[in-house]
């Protein structure tokens, strides 16, 4: 299922600090359909929040200045409820809790998984846009 449409094209903003991260999740990505923004830092990932179409943001816990965490919660106040998957190395039952306190769709754990990425942000999408 690519997640392109006629009807829609989804722009997801990938926010990690760890570059092989960044790019691993951009290789998931585009060669299903989908636009990407890379941001190395939360700062970066407010500038295109503020700039860009964003659809769906995957961001990691741990990063310069602002965490995950963080950055959604200012982000949000850019662009009202934007669906959010948080990535981490650090996967245990506090930041889940936290996470699902924010409204992130869900937890993905590092080292990432082609096909748990893939099937979340497109479960995610369909919950915050709709089927196609």
């Amino acid at each position: 299922m690519k997640a392109t449409s006629p009807e829609r094209d989804y722009s997801i903003l990938i926010a990690d600090d760890d570059t092989n991260c960044r790019q691993a999740l951009r290789d998931i990505m585009e060669p299903e359909g989908f636009r990407t923004f890379m941001a190395s830092c939360g700062e970066e990932a407010l500038d295109i929040v503020r700039e860009k179409d964003v659809h769906l943001a995957l961001l990691d816990m741990h990063m310069p200045t602002l965490t995950g965490l963080e950055t959604l919660q200012l982000a949000r106040q850019i662009k009202g409820l934007l669906p959010a998957i948080l990535i981490t190395g650090d996967f245990n039952e506090g930041l889940i809790r936290q996470a699902c306190q924010m409204h992130f769709y869900s937890v993905i754990p590092k080292p990432i998984n082609k096909n748990v990425v893939l099937y979340t942000v497109l479960r995610a999408l369909a919950g915050a846009y709709g089927r196609h």
